[in-house]
């Protein structure tokens, strides 16, 4: 069976990520299969999704995804090249044909051209030495500005969300040596630094902050999904409230020790040093972000070490691929491909949590930390007080 991958968060659904899986099954045919990737309880922007990977899965389930599968928190946790990674590695795993993104340019060539510098040896050796120079700019500014000597006006794709995810991607997709094929499609609606103008529509950013604020979002959001979210809230798995994770948050920051800040990921050139000592300085995860961020250590970047300390992820954790494919979600055209796959995949596909027990040292490792991390994340609902821990070792996949 054919089948088309998705790397995502989907935090919320909303319209346009619809649009994208409706022109992804348009463009390869109706009977392909959409399989999704999707980050579990916490995403690469640092934070605990709005709601919980099961409903958000069972959400792009209705929506027009056939198979959501979740992205492990060590590759949610990790940079932009770690999250692209593990994420098309993933469905490559599975034997996905194409992998279809959005971007802000929609054109693939510019994109295949970006990836194909950035992979370079020399290109990065290029970035090292102007890190070396001006060691106050970040690794992004650096990369940009050096991209931007080699093939002009091209780099500023690089300086937008969508499009640095893309090339990410297409990084991941060359150096796994898979055998995929990458659909670019242009991004609709507006920006996720603006608020949308008249028939534009909303980003997941401006969605959140509405939602935060008390707004209206039915109309952005899929009436499918919103009948998901709607019944998350009626059982009190509304959306999470980052401030409500706020004292578990320090209770766990300040039991910490400096030698666990020099093992987390991306704790390298002093900056576990400095978390440290923003931990002991500062009295909210706010101020402990603040105090860390520099021009060449963005906040994004802090919020996500700061979490791997509260979740013990360490370095090395999102080395690789992930080990195992666990079922959030899927239809009869998902199961089909599930059993095509079987056969194919390089990575046990987990449709019973327990499954996981049979698995080596290192697939236990990673389904655990999830695990203790849902029951982390659950505190963020109204209701989350209530909810039993080990919840991620009885869910089973949502059947639509």
């Amino acid at each position: 069976m054919r089948a088309v991958g998705v790397v995502c968060e989907y935090n919320p659904f909303h319209r346009g990520h619809q649009y994208l899986l409706k022109t992804c099954r348009e463009l390869l045919g109706a009977d392909t299969a959409v399989v999704c990737a999707l980050s579990g309880d916490f995403v690469q922007r640092g934070e605990a999704a709005v709601f919980d990977k099961f409903a958000r899965a069972e959400a792009a389930c209705r929506c027009g995804a056939d198979l959501v599968l979740e992205l492990p928190m060590p590759w949610c946790l990790s940079s932009a090249e770690g999250f692209a990674r593990g994420g098309v590695g993933l469905l490559g795993a599975l034997g996905v044909s194409e992998l279809c993104f959005g971007s802000e340019t929609g054109e693939l060539e510019p994109l295949q051209a970006l990836a194909a510098l950035l992979t370079d040896p020399a290109f990065q050796e290029r970035v090292r030495a102007r890190l070396t120079r001006e060691p106050k700019l970040s690794y992004a500014s650096a990369r940009q500005a050096e991209a931007a000597c080699i093939c002009g006006d091209r780099a500023a794709l690089l300086g937008q969300p969508n499009n640095i995810l893309a090339v990410e991607y297409l990084k991941a997709i060359r150096t796994l040596g898979l055998d995929v094929q990458p659909v670019a499609i242009r991004r609709q609606g507006s920006a996720h630094d603006r608020d949308a103008e008249q028939g534009e529509l909303r980003s997941a950013s401006e969605i959140r902050r509405r939602m935060a604020a008390g707004g209206r979002v039915e109309n952005d959001i899929p009436p499918e999904a919103f009948a998901v979210y709607e019944t998350e809230s009626a059982r009190g798995r509304g959306m999470t409230d980052r401030r409500a994770l706020e004292t578990a948050m320090l209770a766990r920051l300040r039991l910490l020790h400096e030698e666990d800040c020099l093992l987390l990921p991306d704790a390298a050139d002093g900056l576990g040093r400095r978390l440290y000592r923003a931990i002991r300085e500062n009295g909210s995860p706010d101020e402990i972000c603040a105090a860390a961020a520099t021009r060449r250590y963005a906040l994004a970047r802090i919020r996500r070490m700061l979490l791997c300390a509260c979740l013990e992820v360490r370095e090395g954790m999102s080395a690789g691929l992930p080990p195992y494919a666990r079922v959030l979600a899927l239809n009869a055209r998902g199961r089909a491909f599930l059993r095509a796959a079987g056969e194919r995949s390089t990575v046990p596909i987990l449709t019973k949590p327990a499954a996981v027990r049979e698995l080596d040292t290192r697939a236990a490792e990673i389904f655990t930390l999830g695990a203790r991390a849902h029951d982390f994340a659950c505190l963020a609902m109204p209701g989350g007080a209530q909810i039993r821990p080990d919840e991620d070792w009885r869910k089973a996949p949502a059947i639509v």
